[in-house]
């Protein structure tokens, strides 16, 4: 039986004290929207090095990803059948943002002002939502 396939990206939700990290999106879909940085993973790249990459490309910084969840419901990318894995980190030292590549003006937002926002791209909302749990669940751990 042959089955059809999905394209896999990965999204990274990153945080510094009571903000998120966000980009503008500088193409279609949602140009001009905010959205976390990611993007599609190449062929023989671990999702885990995708995410790596693409935050560095897309903002110039790097933090060390943990796996957040799997994100896959239809419509969720209207380029088709999108499956992202996400990652969340911290940041404790604020480092200087570039954007590059697909993205704009890295910025990072107040997540209680902009976690329900309809301004963000996909479902981006609910995968900050998700990081800002397990955000919590980790600092209980600490």
């Amino acid at each position: 039986m042959d089955y059809p396939k999905p394209s896999v990206t990965v999204d990274i939700v990153v945080f510094y004290k009571d903000k998120v990290l966000l980009i503008k999106r500088k193409n279609e879909p949602f140009k001009g929207k905010l959205a976390l940085p990611g993007g599609f993973v190449d062929p023989n790249e671990s999702p885990f090095r995708s995410a790596c990459r693409e935050l560095r490309e897309e903002t110039g910084i790097r933090v060390h990803p943990i796996l957040l969840g799997v994100y896959g419901d239809k419509g969720r990318d209207p380029r088709g059948w999108t499956i992202s894995i996400a990652y969340w980190g911290e940041m404790h030292v604020v480092q200087s943002l570039v954007g590059g590549d697909d993205a704009l003006n890295p910025k990072f937002y107040d997540f209680n002002k902009i976690r329900m926002s309809d301004r963000l791209a996909f479902d981006h909302s609910d995968i900050i939502f998700d990081a800002i749990g397990a955000r919590e669940i980790a600092s209980y751990a600490r």
